[in-house]
């Protein structure tokens, strides 16, 4: 294929539908864009009902162009990463993985622009995280939930605001960051360095304020990671877990069982802030970020140590910090829900505990002068619902 009919095919496809954010081509589908959370089939000319699989494999080795490393990873491990960028329209993260033994692809369309914190709706904690000067901050959060795009509007306020030096490691570059205050290197995976791990460990030597990691893949990145934090410096990544929780969790599950106290003592140290993400439905279409945030306490710490116990859960210490701009998943929905940004449904769905979701929900309604939650399964006499029940009727 072409490089103009390539251009041409993922053209095509990003203008079919509004807030298009992800680009599919599967054999035995016609191609499909995701908009808005929901996967949307793609008109092309000549029309294209079922994807082949030569016409997959022709797609996928036309980005890959000729890239012999990409091919020997794609043979190797069955998936390769890459980026691909139409001139003057957009550009992609592109992940290529066979199924099957046939190719699948999927394009990540990656935004040209920096959004801002302010921009992203995002707490003006976040300016806080950005001012911190050493120690670990991770962002985590299912695929797509907008990571990439969080790390990006911080690393944007470090670029306004401090002259440092900034090396990120990313698979691939993301947001070029332009060259302001702070001096920006941006280095990507198999062009730059080969492994994470490779290229934290020379980042310490290029004499870094910050470093951003693109993901905590292994226990070898945790652990030049936490010696960069522990000397001196911002260390900022991602992770795919689900909360605060799952974050520590899944950091411990990396290290053998008896490097664990040592590791939690490290931890305890080191760890700044997690932010925790998930992107749900909105009012009157597209998605809206709800976040959960937990900063360094005292608390915190001894839960990071000692495990979470009964009463001393991340949750638990999340809520009671809430005046210091914490919050917990439940709390950024309710806060959704009173601008009307999220419907009830929607909150109580994504809910981690419905009974704090219930009640915060109830607290708007009640302002408005709205109904409240009623009570499932509840049932009242008749008599009492018209307004005739009479209490001394009532058997004692």
């Amino acid at each position: 294929m072409r490089a103009t009919d390539l251009d041409y095919v993922l053209t095509t496809m990003l203008e079919s539908h509004v807030n298009v954010s992800d680009l599919n081509a599967t054999v035995g589908k016609p191609f499909q864009v995701e908009s808005d959370g929901q996967l949307l089939e793609v008109s092309l000319a000549p029309p294209v009902k079922k994807l082949t699989p030569f016409q997959s494999e022709t797609l996928a080795l036309s980005i890959i162009n000729s890239d012999r490393r990409l091919l020997e990873i794609l043979l190797r491990e069955g998936a390769c990463d890459t980026s691909y960028q139409v001139a003057g329209k957009a550009r992609f993260r592109v992940n290529i993985f066979s199924q099957r033994s046939q190719y699948s692809v999927v394009l990540r369309k990656l935004a040209t622009r920096i959004a801002t914190i302010d921009e992203l709706n995002l707490p003006k904690l976040f300016y806080e995280v950005a001012e911190e000067k050493n120690g670990f901050v991770l962002v985590t959060g299912a695929t797509g939930s907008g990571k990439s795009t969080t790390l990006a509007a911080m690393l944007d306020a470090v670029n306004q605001q401090r002259s440092v030096h900034v090396v990120t490691l990313e698979d691939p570059v993301e947001f070029v960051h332009p060259q302001k205050i702070a001096t920006f290197n941006q280095r990507e995976l198999g062009s730059d360095f080969d492994t994470f791990a490779h290229g934290l460990r020379s980042a310490l030597r290029q004499a870094p304020k910050v470093i951003l990691v693109g993901e905590m893949r292994d226990r070898e990145t945790v652990e030049i990671g936490l010696s960069a934090a522990e000397t001196g410096h911002l260390v900022m990544s991602t992770l795919h877990t689900v909360d605060a929780g799952q974050t520590i969790s899944r950091i411990v599950g990396m290290f053998d069982r008896d490097e664990e106290k040592l590791l939690r003592i490290r931890l305890a140290e080191t760890m700044k802030w997690i932010i925790c993400q998930r992107l749900v439905p909105k009012v009157g279409g597209g998605r809206v970020a709800v976040i959960e945030i937990m900063g360094n306490s005292l608390r915190t710490k001894d839960a990071i140590l000692n495990g979470e116990q009964e009463g001393k859960t991340f949750y638990d210490i999340i809520t009671a910090s809430e005046a210091f701009g914490w919050r917990t998943f439940d709390m950024s929905l309710v806060e959704s829900y009173g601008p009307g940004l999220i419907t009830e449904e929607t909150a109580m769905a994504y809910a981690s505990h419905k009974a704090v979701v219930g009640r915060g929900l109830d607290v708007i309604k009640s302002k408005r002068g709205e109904r409240t939650s009623t009570i499932e399964s509840l049932s009242l006499d008749q008599g009492y619902r018209e307004g005739t029940f009479d209490a001394r009727k009532k058997k004692r």
